[in-house]
Parts: C-alpha cells; structure tokens; sequence
C-alpha cells in the first residue's frame, strides 16, 4: 500500500511538473511568435522606406552629366540594397538593424545631392537671369547705337549740307570798250557777273573755281569757241568761263567776264553760276 502511494504521488508530481512545462512551452512560443511578427512588421516597414527612398532618386533632376552619372550610381545601390533585404529573415535581427544603418546614411547622401542640386538650379536660374539681362543690355545697346547712328548721320548731312559754298548779290552786267556798264547792245564787247562768296565756317577752304553759264536771248549756252566742260554735284555741263579764288570761309566778292561773242542783240541774257557741289545762283541782264 505504501508503495503504491507513493507512485501515485510520483505521477502526480510529473503530471504538474509536464503541466508546467506546458505552460511555459506556450508563453514562450507565444511571445517568440509575437516577435517574429513584429520583426516581419519591421522589415516591411524598412523595405518601404527603401523603396520611397527609391522613388525620390528617380524624382530627382539636374542637368549635369557629373551629377546624374552620381545619381544613377546610388540608385543602383538603394536597389541592390532592396534585393538583399528582401532576401533576408525577418528574425536576422542583425542584419535588418544593418540596412536601417545604411538607409541612414544614403538618406544623408541623398539630402547632399539635393543641396547640390539646389544650388545649380539656382546658379542656372541667375546664369538665365544674367544672360537675359545681358540680352537686353546688348538690344538697349544696340538700339541706343543706332539712335545715335541716325543721329550722327542726320548731324552730318546737316554740316554736309551747311557746308557747301553759297553766293548772294549775283548781277549780270554788259561792259564797254571803256570798261564801263551799259545796257546797249551794240555798244556791249563783253559780259561781266559779279557774285558774292558768302562767309561760312562749315565751308571747305582753300582754292575754289567757280563756273558761269550765260545764255543769250536764245537760250543757247554762250561759249568761247571751245567749250569747256566742268561738273558741279555729279552733272558734267558746258561752262562760258570760270575763274579760281582763295577762300578761306570769309566772304568774297568776285567777277568773272565773258567775252567770246563777236557781238550781241538785243534781249534778255542770263547767267547760271555754279561751284563743285552744285548751282549758286543766276541772274538776268536786257540789252536794249
């Protein structure tokens, strides 16, 4: 009977050291099961991250072959680096904390390449602004240039224009054997014109030839026999006589005499005076 007690009690004993066990067995692979799934949780998580890290590289743009050549390198990476993870037990706790770590750090190059980035969107921005600025410049230039072509070229024409010779008090006088003034006819041996250089200092100085054209009561050109050609602004013509004079932008008074007509009738005479840039003036004359 004793012995059979105590093997009861034995059995009993084992039977609550086995419940125990069992119990303990339970809590622990319930606790290692909750585990697993939070380290599941856990490597999701940092396999999102890696891949939002991902999509921003891809977001990322600069217009420099050096830096989209750097950019493409770490790309790769964070890819090679989602293929190991992916590779990877969630319960190689170790190794998971290691890619957190790396993921760090290619958050900070990431951050470094936007700063560049930044930065050589921002010169690129002012290198646009100084180039259109530059552009402007150039066309204000430019156009101030012209302004001041045009008004350079209307400057000149002006002194081109004040600068050529003018006369005033031009006559057409008839002259005697005496050398005196008449308006006879028969007593008339040659034509005299006198003209005044008026004074001018835009003028050109020097020796100038001052042509006459006369024209007898017919209208035909007066000459001494040979005709002497000249031009006068551009137009060759046929002159009756000329004569040279010094003039040095003061005024000058000046004659010039015609006398290859054998005689002359009665009517109306006319001179045309030129100088090298063009007609000075005329004058009439009646012989009676």
């Amino acid at each position: 009977m004793e012995t059979a007690e105590k093997l009861r009690k034995i059995i009993v004993a084992l039977g609550m050291v086995a419940a125990i066990l069992l119990i303990a067995l339970g809590v622990i692979w319930f606790n290692n099961s909750k585990i697993v799934k939070q380290l599941k949780v856990e490597k999701a998580d940092l396999t999102e991250q890696m891949v939002a890290l991902r999509a921003d590289y891809d977001s990322l743009y600069v217009n420099s072959t050096l830096l989209t050549d750097s950019l493409a390198v770490e790309r790769e990476k964070v890819d090679q680096m989602i293929e190991r993870l992916k590779k990877t037990e969630a319960t190689n706790r170790a190794q998971i904390r290691k890619y957190e770590n790396e993921l760090g750090t290619m958050r900070s190059i990431m951050r470094h390449y936007i700063v560049q980035i930044d930065s050589l969107n921002n010169l690129n921005t002012t290198l646009r602004q100084q180039a259109s600025d530059a552009k402007k410049e150039a066309a204000d230039s430019r156009k101030k240039y012209d302004e001041l072509r045009t008004t350079t070229d209307n400057l000149e024409k002006q002194v081109t224009k004040g600068s050529v010779l003018k006369a005033r008090g031009i006559t057409l006088v008839g002259i005697n054997g005496s050398g005196d003034v008449t308006d006879r006819s028969s007593r008339v041996v040659k034509l005299r014109t006198d003209l005044c250089l008026v004074e001018n200092a835009l003028a050109k100085t020097g020796y100038r030839r001052i042509y006459i054209r006369v024209k007898g009561p017919d209208g035909i050109v007066m000459t001494s026999g040979d005709q002497r050609v000249f031009k006068s602004g551009g137009e060759e013509m046929i002159c009756s006589a000329s004569r040279e004079v010094d003039y040095q932008g003061s005024e000058v008074d000046m004659s010039i005499y015609f006398s290859g007509a054998s005689s002359y009738t009665k009517g109306t005479y006319s001179v045309d005076v030129y100088g090298a840039d063009g007609k000075l003036g005329s004058a009439d004359l009646v012989l009676r």
